[in-house]
């Protein structure tokens, strides 16, 4: 992950994480709306920001060995709206991985707000490969 997000634009958004508490990271809970989840209905947008699971700081530093999208084919779902990561960089990874692209209007928590969408590339996909 961090590799993936080192070095952005100067115009990309700064996704608003807090520093390590206990070397977990979470999102400052008054910005998460705005950064997360822009396109969920305040109640639900407030609840995930509650609810939030911490994330340890060793996950940024994850390599994967063997990555799937070498030997398989690949499918992403491009949200252009995403404040946490920039469209622009979402794009280049779906390029990298010479994956289907779908893009929809929505933030990063496009699984919330766009439910029957997701559900459409995730059929696509697992349609297309039997």
């Amino acid at each position: 992950m961090a590799s993936l997000i080192a070095n952005p634009p100067p115009s990309a958004p700064v996704p608003p994480i807090l520093p390590p508490k206990d070397g977990y990271l979470f999102l400052d809970r008054n910005k998460f709306a705005a950064s997360f989840a822009a396109d969920v209905e305040p109640q639900t947008a407030s609840f995930m920001a509650d609810s939030q699971v911490p994330w340890g700081m060793e996950a940024l530093q994850g390599a994967v060995s063997e990555p799937a999208w070498k030997t398989k084919p690949s499918h992403y779902l491009v949200a252009s709206d995403d404040k946490m990561i920039p469209p622009p960089a979402q794009r280049a990874m779906a390029g990298r991985i010479k994956a289907e692209v779908m893009e929809v209007p929505g933030s990063h928590s496009v699984y919330v707000s766009k439910p029957a969408e997701v559900a459409e590339i995730i059929e696509k996909a697992a349609s297309s490969h039997n």
